[in-house]
């Protein structure tokens, strides 16, 4: 077994062991070793890693089911964007059930159970090669996080699960279509039935052009939902308000990329031409979703909706870096992935510890949360400042890119998409402070108001204490910060070198870019030097290849 089939099957094993041990305590504990494990491997992939080399690294393939004229391969690998979606996930699995150690009190060997099948789904999305493979890994997902949000959720989770479920069943069952069209159609070429995706990289960009049309939306589709781009959008504020902490740090840390990574790998890489014609549909679709998700969270009195609205204004940003097809809108769009991943998850993540504490998400039920709690308001500031976008902190660094990618793409042409989504910058600011105003500054819920001078009844000084307040409010415990502070740490170190992160995956942004604009300016397919070009030709059967 080599080291990415380890990397994928070890959260699954422990899986299996967590609901083994039956007892809470212990399940927790076998979650967050394997996890840690997991993430220890994951970091052994990336010291393997060569980020400047091309094509897909690390491969294994092995048969899985051969018939006569058709074939499924167990085939998996890498390149630097999946290299640091990997990371992401590894990193955030474990943050994610150390922060939320205590949150989930009923059945908890099965919540860390599903947790650690929803890693090995998330991890085979990102390293899976075969079409059909990387169906079933986007499929297995599906089961852990309905059941995490069906059972452990909030009052509407039934509503809400279901929902989540019907619109992705929905977006995969038309992607499985497509798989199935594509891989026929590879078979009229190579008189073979194939889902390996190097060789469909190549024979799809063959196919008449509105065959290439139908099979772009049959994948895009899939992806959009996920994504999720307006206006297939209104799973996620349901989805993200009635799921658990770490239910809603994984859909927002993780989940949301899986829907970018397949526009960019599939969309991108199989169908350029069709990614050309709906480029200007797909731009405009983000900057509405930047403005609609910024104007939303403003009127939210539920800050997990206003968190949930304010992804859909993001992703808006990595929609329009994706299909500005330059180097900077691309490069920008994978690094905004991992900023998103880390910032909203935290302030997911620190809400809910709050959350854990006072039991509601109305934001007028709080205030005064500086004086009472210190520390929390701290790292939840840093969060809020991270996904406002301030330069020096990670969230600065790929808005910026996307923006300028849009603005100077040649497939775009025009400056108009960068303008409006810089709009979005200035209301992300508007609605992120104003809760950050209401929800941590001020008068305590419940306190007693300073006299006319500023003195109580007694003529002392009114003090806000935890008493004053009607609750006890304990500060972020030792367990918390530690889950905290890493994340606080790849912000600003991202925020302050983001190259130490963006080398991994600029080789391979780099020349999909070239790829792609040389096509746009009618360059011959067979003469395009893609990154995966070599590995792509070494697997075509001769007729192909000639």
């Amino acid at each position: 077994m080599g080291i990415l089939s380890l990397l994928i099957f070890i959260p699954l094993l422990g899986a299996v062991m967590a609901l083994a041990v039956r007892r809470a305590e212990a399940a927790k504990w076998v979650a967050l070793i394997t996890s840690i494990v997991t993430f220890a491997i994951s970091l052994g992939v990336y010291a393997q890693f060569n980020s400047a080399g091309s094509g897909y690294q690390l491969t294994e393939q092995m048969p899985w089911v051969v018939l006569p004229g058709l074939s499924f391969t167990y085939f998996v690998g890498i390149d630097g964007m999946s290299m640091l979606l990997i990371l992401l996930t590894t990193f955030l699995t474990i943050v994610t059930i150390f922060g939320t150690w205590n949150s989930i009190q009923k059945s908890v060997p099965g919540f860390m159970a599903l947790l650690l099948v929803l890693e090995t789904g998330m991890l085979g999305v990102f390293c899976s090669l075969d079409l059909f493979l990387f169906y079933i890994f986007w499929e297995v997902i599906l089961i852990p996080m309905y059941f995490i949000i069906g059972v452990w959720g909030g009052k509407r989770r039934i509503y809400s699960a279901i929902k989540f479920f019907i619109y992705t069943m929905a977006g995969s069952l038309i992607m499985l279509v497509a798989i199935i069209w594509l891989g026929i159609q590879a078979g009229h070429i190579t008189g073979h039935f194939t889902t390996d995706l190097t060789k469909l990289m190549v024979i799809s960009r063959q196919l008449p052009i509105d065959v290439q049309h139908l099979l772009f939306f049959g994948f895009a589709l899939s992806f959009a939902i996920k994504v999720p781009i307006f206006p297939l959008h209104t799973w996620l504020p349901d989805a993200h308000t009635e799921a658990p902490t770490a239910g809603s740090v994984i859909l927002a840390g993780v989940l949301l990329k899986m829907g970018t990574y397949g526009l960019i790998r599939f969309c991108l890489g199989m169908f350029p031409q069709a990614a050309f014609d709906y480029s200007g549909l797909f731009s405009v679709l983000g900057v509405i979703g930047i403005i609609y998700g910024a104007l939303v969270s403003m009127v939210q009195t539920d800050v997990k909706r206003l968190i949930a609205y304010s992804s859909v204004a993001h992703m808006g940003f990595i929609v329009l870096g994706i299909f500005s097809m330059t180097r900077e809108g691309l490069q920008g769009a994978v690094i905004q992935m991992i900023n998103h991943g880390l910032s909203t998850g935290m302030l997911f993540m620190m809400f809910g510890m709050m959350y854990d504490r006072r039991h509601t998400r109305e934001i007028s039920e709080y205030g005064g949360l500086a004086k009472i709690v210190p520390l929390f308001a701290v790292f939840f500031g840093i969060a809020v400042f991270s996904s406002v976008g301030l330069p020096g902190l990670n969230g600065f660094i790929g808005e910026y890119l996307t923006m300028m990618g849009a603005y100077y793409s040649p497939v775009l042409n025009t400056w108009s998409y960068a303008i409006w989504s810089a709009t979005g910058v200035i209301l992300a600011a508007v609605y992120l402070l104003w809760m950050y105003q209401r929800f941590v500054f001020g008068m305590p819920k419940g306190a007693k108001p300073a006299g006319a001078h500023g003195h109580d009844s007694h003529g002392h000084d009114a003090h806000v204490t935890h008493e004053d307040h009607g609750h006890a409010t304990p500060d972020l415990n030792w367990r918390e910060l530690v889950a905290v502070v890493p994340m606080v740490i790849f912000m600003i170190w991202i925020g302050i070198q983001p190259m130490n992160f963006m080398k991994t995956s600029e080789k391979t942004m780099n020349q999909m870019s070239d790829d792609l604009l040389k096509l746009k300016q009618g360059a011959s397919v067979t003469a395009v030097n893609t990154s995966h070009s070599k590995l792509f030709v070494q697997n075509m059967p001769n007729g192909v290849k000639k």
